[in-house]
Protein backbone atom coordinates (compact mmCIF):
# COMPACT_ATOMS: atom_id res chain seq x y z
CA UNK A 1 0.00 0.00 0.00
CA UNK A 2 1.13 3.32 -0.28
CA UNK A 3 0.65 6.37 2.37
CA UNK A 4 1.38 9.71 0.67
CA UNK A 5 2.75 12.47 3.06
CA UNK A 6 5.62 13.16 5.24
CA UNK A 7 4.18 14.33 8.48
CA UNK A 8 2.85 12.33 11.10
CA UNK A 9 -0.35 11.51 10.18
CA UNK A 10 1.47 9.58 7.75
CA UNK A 11 3.62 7.31 10.39
CA UNK A 12 0.35 7.30 12.68
CA UNK A 13 -1.16 5.45 9.21
CA UNK A 14 1.79 2.95 8.47
CA UNK A 15 2.03 1.89 12.32
CA UNK A 16 -1.52 1.14 12.72
CA UNK A 17 -1.22 -1.37 9.65
CA UNK A 18 1.98 -2.96 10.86
CA UNK A 19 1.67 -2.99 15.11
CA UNK A 20 0.97 -6.61 16.04
CA UNK A 21 -2.69 -7.06 18.32
CA UNK A 22 -0.72 -7.25 21.46
CA UNK A 23 0.84 -4.02 20.48
CA UNK A 24 -2.38 -2.02 19.59
CA UNK A 25 -4.23 -3.91 22.94
CA UNK A 26 -3.73 -0.88 24.83
CA UNK A 27 -4.71 1.35 22.67
CA UNK A 28 -8.21 2.99 21.90
CA UNK A 29 -8.66 1.49 18.24
CA UNK A 30 -11.78 0.28 18.17
CA UNK A 31 -13.17 -3.41 17.93
CA UNK A 32 -14.43 -3.00 14.33
CA UNK A 33 -11.09 -1.78 12.66
CA UNK A 34 -8.41 -4.11 14.75
CA UNK A 35 -10.51 -7.18 13.41
CA UNK A 36 -10.05 -5.83 9.72
CA UNK A 37 -6.67 -4.50 10.19
CA UNK A 38 -5.21 -7.42 12.10
CA UNK A 39 -6.68 -9.64 9.39
CA UNK A 40 -4.82 -7.73 6.33
CA UNK A 41 -2.56 -9.16 4.15
CA UNK A 42 -0.38 -5.94 3.86
CA UNK A 43 2.95 -6.84 4.45
CA UNK A 44 4.97 -3.51 3.43
CA UNK A 45 3.55 0.10 3.44
CA UNK A 46 5.33 2.60 1.30
CA UNK A 47 5.47 6.30 2.54
CA UNK A 48 6.14 8.66 -0.25
CA UNK A 49 7.20 12.78 0.40
CA UNK A 50 7.71 15.49 -2.36
CA UNK A 51 10.55 16.40 -0.52
CA UNK A 52 13.91 14.74 1.13
CA UNK A 53 15.16 13.52 4.40
CA UNK A 54 16.01 17.27 5.27
CA UNK A 55 12.79 18.58 5.13
CA UNK A 56 10.43 16.32 6.37
CA UNK A 57 7.40 17.22 9.07
CA UNK A 58 7.83 14.36 11.46
CA UNK A 59 8.53 14.47 14.70
CA UNK A 60 11.66 13.17 16.39
CA UNK A 61 9.75 10.72 18.66
CA UNK A 62 7.27 9.50 16.74
CA UNK A 63 9.61 8.93 14.13
CA UNK A 64 11.67 7.37 16.35
CA UNK A 65 9.16 4.75 17.90
CA UNK A 66 9.01 3.04 14.62
CA UNK A 67 12.65 1.16 15.29
CA UNK A 68 10.98 -0.86 18.32
CA UNK A 69 8.00 -2.26 16.52
CA UNK A 70 7.77 -6.06 17.41
CA UNK A 71 6.91 -7.31 13.96
CA UNK A 72 8.15 -4.63 11.70
CA UNK A 73 10.47 -2.53 10.39
CA UNK A 74 11.44 0.47 8.77
CA UNK A 75 13.78 1.30 6.20
CA UNK A 76 14.85 4.00 3.91
CA UNK A 77 17.38 3.49 0.32
CA UNK A 78 20.63 4.88 1.63
CA UNK A 79 20.51 6.36 -1.97
CA UNK A 80 18.25 9.23 -1.02
CA UNK A 81 20.02 9.95 2.30
CA UNK A 82 22.08 13.41 2.27
CA UNK A 83 25.35 14.12 2.98
CA UNK A 84 27.07 13.54 6.27
CA UNK A 85 26.47 16.84 8.00
CA UNK A 86 24.11 18.26 6.31
CA UNK A 87 21.79 18.27 8.81
CA UNK A 88 24.21 19.90 11.53
CA UNK A 89 22.13 23.50 10.66
CA UNK A 90 18.94 22.27 11.38
CA UNK A 91 17.15 22.65 15.00
CA UNK A 92 18.09 19.67 17.06
CA UNK A 93 14.68 18.06 16.73
CA UNK A 94 14.96 17.97 13.05
CA UNK A 95 18.58 16.33 13.38
CA UNK A 96 17.05 13.63 15.36
CA UNK A 97 14.52 12.68 12.81
CA UNK A 98 17.14 13.35 10.34
CA UNK A 99 19.40 10.40 12.66
CA UNK A 100 16.29 8.28 12.87
CA UNK A 101 16.10 7.97 9.30
CA UNK A 102 19.99 7.63 8.47
CA UNK A 103 19.51 4.60 10.79
CA UNK A 104 15.88 2.98 9.00
CA UNK A 105 18.60 3.47 5.81
CA UNK A 106 21.26 1.39 7.57
CA UNK A 107 19.56 -1.19 8.49
CA UNK A 108 19.12 -4.52 6.52
CA UNK A 109 15.50 -5.99 5.41
CA UNK A 110 14.29 -8.80 7.27
CA UNK A 111 11.64 -10.60 4.49
CA UNK A 112 9.59 -12.27 7.71
CA UNK A 113 8.78 -9.25 9.09
CA UNK A 114 6.56 -6.43 8.17
CA UNK A 115 8.17 -3.18 6.62
CA UNK A 116 7.68 0.53 6.10
CA UNK A 117 9.28 1.84 3.49
CA UNK A 118 10.20 5.34 3.14
CA UNK A 119 10.77 7.04 -0.32
CA UNK A 120 11.64 10.63 -0.73
CA UNK A 121 12.14 12.77 -4.12
CA UNK A 122 8.42 11.45 -5.16
CA UNK A 123 5.34 13.60 -6.09
CA UNK A 124 2.20 11.21 -6.95
CA UNK A 125 0.46 12.55 -10.16
CA UNK A 126 -1.91 9.62 -11.05
CA UNK A 127 -3.33 6.85 -9.63
CA UNK A 128 -3.36 3.55 -11.75
CA UNK A 129 -6.63 1.43 -12.22
CA UNK A 130 -9.86 1.21 -13.21
CA UNK A 131 -12.32 0.94 -10.85
CA UNK A 132 -10.11 -0.52 -8.37
CA UNK A 133 -6.44 0.82 -6.88
CA UNK A 134 -3.19 -1.04 -9.23
CA UNK A 135 -1.13 1.54 -8.42
CA UNK A 136 0.46 5.02 -8.32
CA UNK A 137 2.06 7.01 -10.69
CA UNK A 138 4.58 9.41 -9.19
CA UNK A 139 7.03 11.93 -11.00
CA UNK A 140 10.81 11.96 -9.29
CA UNK A 141 11.52 15.78 -8.40
CA UNK A 142 14.22 17.65 -6.92
CA UNK A 143 14.84 20.26 -4.06
CA UNK A 144 15.24 24.11 -5.48
CA UNK A 145 14.83 27.26 -2.69
CA UNK A 146 13.56 24.75 -0.34
CA UNK A 147 10.85 23.31 -2.36
CA UNK A 148 10.25 19.63 -4.51
CA UNK A 149 9.93 20.53 -8.55
CA UNK A 150 9.77 17.98 -11.25
CA UNK A 151 12.73 16.40 -13.38
CA UNK A 152 9.68 14.63 -15.83
CA UNK A 153 11.05 11.18 -14.61
CA UNK A 154 8.20 9.34 -13.48
CA UNK A 155 7.80 5.58 -12.09
CA UNK A 156 4.95 3.72 -11.05
CA UNK A 157 4.59 1.97 -7.55
CA UNK A 158 1.75 -0.93 -7.35
CA UNK A 159 -0.69 -1.32 -4.92
CA UNK A 160 -3.69 -1.77 -3.75
CA UNK A 161 -4.67 0.85 -1.51
CA UNK A 162 -3.66 4.65 -1.17
CA UNK A 163 -3.82 6.90 1.84
CA UNK A 164 -3.41 10.54 1.27
CA UNK A 165 -1.84 12.49 4.35
CA UNK A 166 -0.62 15.18 2.63
CA UNK A 167 -1.33 18.01 4.98
CA UNK A 168 -3.98 20.32 5.83
CA UNK A 169 -5.70 23.68 5.24
CA UNK A 170 -8.20 25.29 7.04
CA UNK A 171 -11.34 25.78 5.31
CA UNK A 172 -12.32 29.56 4.17
CA UNK A 173 -15.36 30.88 5.84
CA UNK A 174 -16.61 33.80 3.19
CA UNK A 175 -15.54 37.42 4.53
CA UNK A 176 -12.91 36.12 6.79
CA UNK A 177 -9.44 37.13 6.17
CA UNK A 178 -7.69 33.92 4.88
CA UNK A 179 -3.68 33.44 4.27
CA UNK A 180 -3.85 31.53 1.12
CA UNK A 181 -0.21 30.96 1.11
CA UNK A 182 0.01 29.63 5.03
CA UNK A 183 -3.25 27.82 4.91
CA UNK A 184 -4.83 29.27 7.57
CA UNK A 185 -6.74 32.64 8.43
CA UNK A 186 -4.64 35.90 8.40
CA UNK A 187 -4.23 36.92 12.27
CA UNK A 188 -2.06 38.84 14.78
CA UNK A 189 -1.19 36.65 17.93
CA UNK A 190 -4.74 34.78 17.23
CA UNK A 191 -6.81 38.38 17.03
CA UNK A 192 -8.50 38.38 13.12
CA UNK A 193 -10.98 40.95 13.76
CA UNK A 194 -12.91 42.99 16.64
CA UNK A 195 -14.37 40.15 18.09
CA UNK A 196 -13.22 37.23 15.97
CA UNK A 197 -10.57 34.81 17.01
CA UNK A 198 -8.59 31.86 16.01
CA UNK A 199 -6.88 28.79 17.49
CA UNK A 200 -4.59 25.89 16.52
CA UNK A 201 -4.14 25.11 13.19
CA UNK A 202 -6.75 27.61 12.16
CA UNK A 203 -3.87 30.24 13.78
CA UNK A 204 -0.59 28.68 12.89
CA UNK A 205 -0.93 26.62 9.97
CA UNK A 206 -0.83 22.85 10.15
CA UNK A 207 2.17 22.29 12.58
CA UNK A 208 2.09 21.10 16.28
CA UNK A 209 0.62 18.28 18.22
CA UNK A 210 -2.35 17.97 20.77
CA UNK A 211 0.16 19.04 23.25
CA UNK A 212 0.50 22.39 21.67
CA UNK A 213 -3.19 23.33 20.87
CA UNK A 214 -4.31 22.59 23.73
CA UNK A 215 -2.26 24.97 25.87
CA UNK A 216 -2.96 27.24 22.52
CA UNK A 217 -6.64 27.13 23.41
CA UNK A 218 -6.58 27.97 27.62
CA UNK A 219 -4.30 30.66 26.15
CA UNK A 220 -6.52 32.24 23.88
CA UNK A 221 -9.45 31.64 26.00
CA UNK A 222 -8.16 34.15 28.55
CA UNK A 223 -7.30 36.44 25.80
CA UNK A 224 -10.52 36.60 24.65
CA UNK A 225 -11.96 36.91 28.66
CA UNK A 226 -9.82 39.88 28.83
CA UNK A 227 -10.17 41.54 25.62
CA UNK A 228 -14.35 41.17 24.47
CA UNK A 229 -15.79 40.51 28.15
CA UNK A 230 -15.21 43.59 29.28
CA UNK A 231 -16.90 45.26 26.22
CA UNK A 232 -20.66 44.57 27.84
CA UNK A 233 -20.67 41.62 25.75
CA UNK A 234 -23.26 38.92 27.83
CA UNK A 235 -20.35 35.91 27.53
CA UNK A 236 -21.41 32.74 28.16
CA UNK A 237 -25.24 33.43 29.04
CA UNK A 238 -25.30 35.29 26.04
CA UNK A 239 -23.96 32.26 24.43
CA UNK A 240 -27.19 29.62 25.78
CA UNK A 241 -29.68 31.78 24.82
CA UNK A 242 -28.62 31.77 21.25
CA UNK A 243 -27.80 28.50 21.32
CA UNK A 244 -31.42 27.40 23.16
CA UNK A 245 -33.00 29.82 20.57
CA UNK A 246 -31.33 28.06 17.75
CA UNK A 247 -32.55 24.67 18.48
CA UNK A 248 -29.43 22.77 17.77
CA UNK A 249 -28.31 19.74 19.61
CA UNK A 250 -26.05 21.22 22.25
CA UNK A 251 -23.19 19.16 23.86
CA UNK A 252 -22.13 19.93 27.60
CA UNK A 253 -19.77 19.37 29.45
CA UNK A 254 -21.34 17.01 31.32
CA UNK A 255 -23.00 15.35 28.56
CA UNK A 256 -19.47 14.99 27.50
CA UNK A 257 -18.45 13.24 30.48
CA UNK A 258 -21.16 10.96 30.26
CA UNK A 259 -19.70 10.07 26.51
CA UNK A 260 -16.49 9.40 28.64
CA UNK A 261 -18.10 7.25 30.72
CA UNK A 262 -19.85 5.48 28.44
CA UNK A 263 -16.90 4.50 26.23
CA UNK A 264 -14.70 3.72 29.62
CA UNK A 265 -17.56 1.29 30.50
CA UNK A 266 -17.48 -0.19 26.52
CA UNK A 267 -13.81 -1.15 26.77
CA UNK A 268 -12.29 -4.45 26.16
CA UNK A 269 -9.45 -5.10 28.85
CA UNK A 270 -6.65 -3.01 29.08
CA UNK A 271 -7.97 -0.40 27.03
CA UNK A 272 -8.78 2.88 27.87
CA UNK A 273 -11.99 3.45 26.17
CA UNK A 274 -14.19 1.69 22.93
CA UNK A 275 -14.84 4.75 21.20
CA UNK A 276 -18.49 5.51 19.39
CA UNK A 277 -18.42 4.96 15.83
CA UNK A 278 -21.74 7.02 14.99
CA UNK A 279 -22.31 10.62 16.11
CA UNK A 280 -25.96 9.46 16.76
CA UNK A 281 -25.28 7.43 19.73
CA UNK A 282 -22.66 9.83 21.09
CA UNK A 283 -25.26 12.47 20.96
CA UNK A 284 -27.86 9.72 22.77
CA UNK A 285 -26.05 8.86 25.39
CA UNK A 286 -25.48 12.98 26.28
CA UNK A 287 -28.62 14.14 25.78
CA UNK A 288 -29.73 11.99 28.66
CA UNK A 289 -27.39 14.24 30.98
Amino acid sequence: MAVIGNGNVAIDVARVLVKSPDEMASSDLARHAAARIHASPIRTVNVFGRRGPLEVSFTPKELGELGHLQQAQALADPAQMPPEGAEDALDPGQRKVVGHIRGFAAASAQPERRSIRFHFFARPVQILGDGQVRGVRFERTRIEGGKAVGTGAFFDMPCGLVVGCIGYRTAPIPGVPYDERLGRFANDEGRISDGLYCVGWARRGPTGTIGTNRPDGFWMAERIAKEVMPSGKRGPAGLDERLRASHLPVVTFEGWKAIEAAEAARARPGAPREKFAQVEDMLGVAQDR
